[in-house]
């Protein structure tokens, strides 16, 4: 039996660990766990570093039997935490796991906050662009922070795009000497040098509304209906992606939590709003000022964080962060370099929506060209029209043309998850 305890956000070790710790042959845990725990000197002790020769000196210690092994970990191990991987090599039943507080709470309640409509995210031992990402997305996020991916490199990806957002950083929480609650902007988080015990930073996005109750913990439901009505959009002229191509165009994009999506070209920002309701950050191009303005206040109408940039492709997207999915419903003349450069960045996927036939060999070239794999249709419906006399007619849509193109290691990994 491996006993697991939590601690290291303020409360004291109870009985319970303090007599297993009492009679333990191996004790595991990180330099500031052992120290504040104080196993008898006689007993073997691993400073976790790396989690594989840890997990290993495990096994090599239970192998001769009569072992007693005691893993200390920060607040509740279960939540992103030590569990996950001794219960993978070791079996859930050879587990007794004893959870702290986890520190994504004690910051909330440090602040007086709910946190059941919180995303949380883990950035230790990772890329920071998923968090980064969510907390573009989301207007209430907890980021688990490790060494290079604290509180300065989540402000750097944050700085530019993320007006109105609040860091608020958990520094050594449970430490009654070294504990500190900071609230600061992304710029002042940047400026700053930060030191190892970050615990947790949050991202708060205060002039967002958040539902005042809550059966489904975590990040809102998905959207009950996407691909809406043109309606639902303020647009000019009927410049606006018509919902029978948006529904295609966003299984096509797969937007989802963690992502980022350009929509380039973006006239009434139908595509990222639709986007960045089902969960992803979303950052819409648009050349002209009042689309813009069409651009933000469409995606205030429905709740969403949109990042809008005003400028011309393929110019523009040089600042960018790299995006995962593509949209791209404009660009003229010179759509096949917009296309090309987005192609040459997106991770997953590019989406192009245009009505010129002879445009269609351009961008099929720049789609492969850039290594994607290019497919498409065109796309010719009718919608349903009254008439006098309660009758209904057909008023055909003018056709559009959907190409895109999908990176090969995507397909190929999709495919083997299937």
């Amino acid at each position: 039996m491996i006993r697991v305890f939590g601690t290291g956000t303020g409360e004291p070790l109870g009985p319970e660990a303090q007599e297993a710790l009492a009679v333990a042959t191996l004790v595991v845990g990180a330099r500031r766990h052992l120290v504040a725990a104080g196993p008898p000197e006689q007993v073997e002790r691993i400073v976790l570093g790396p989690l594989a020769p840890a997990l290993d000196r495990i096994a090599e210690h239970a192998h001769g039997g009569g072992a007693r092994v005691v893993v200390l970990a920060s607040g509740d191990p279960g939540f992103f935490g030590i569990v996950r991987a001794l219960a993978e090599r070791f079996g859930a039943s050879a587990l007794d796991v004893r959870p702290g507080s986890p520190s994504v709470a004690v910051a909330f309640a440090r602040l007086g906050l709910a946190w059941d409509d919180a995303v949380v995210v883990s950035a230790h031992g990772r890329d920071p662009r998923t968090a980064v990402n969510v907390c573009l997305a989301h207007p209430k996020v907890a980021v688990l922070t490790g060494p290079g991916a604290g509180p300065a490199e989540l402000a750097a990806g944050l700085v530019h795009g993320a007006g109105g957002r609040t860091l608020v950083v958990a520094t050594a929480l449970g430490d009654p000497e070294r504990e500190r609650v900071e609230r600061l902007t992304p710029a002042e988080a940047l400026a700053r040098d930060w030191p190892d015990p970050v615990s947790v930073v949050l991202c708060l996005d205060e002039s967002r509304a958040l539902s005042p109750v809550r059966t489904v913990a975590g990040a809102s439901a998905g959207p009950g209906q996407w691909a809406l009505d043109d309606a639902e959009f303020e647009h000019r002229d009927s410049m606006i992606t018509k919902f029978e191509v948006r529904a295609l165009a966003l299984a096509r994009l797969g937007p989802r939590t963690g992502d980022l999506v350009w929509d380039i070209g973006a006239g009434s920002g139908s595509v990222a709003v639709e986007c960045a309701r089902l969960g992803a950050a979303v950052v819409a191009v648009e050349k002209t000022p009042d689309g813009v303005g069409r651009i933000r206040a469409n995606a205030a109408a429905h709740g969403v964080y949109v990042r809008a940039v005003h400028g011309s492709a393929p110019a523009v997207l040089d600042g960018l962060g790299e995006p995962d999915a593509v949209f791209i419903g404009g660009g003229g003349r010179e759509l096949p370099a917009i296309v090309t450069a987005c192609a040459r960045r997106a991770r997953r996927s590019v989406v192009v929506a245009l009505a010129a036939l002879d445009r269609v060999p351009q961008v099929r070239a720049a789609l492969a060209g850039a290594g994607l794999v290019p497919e498409g249709v065109l796309l010719q419906s009718s919608r349903l029209r009254p008439l006098p006399g309660e009758v209904t007619r057909l008023a055909a849509a003018n056709p559009v043309f959907l190409l895109w193109g999908t990176r090969p290691a995507v397909r190929a990994s999709e495919g083997a998850t299937q």
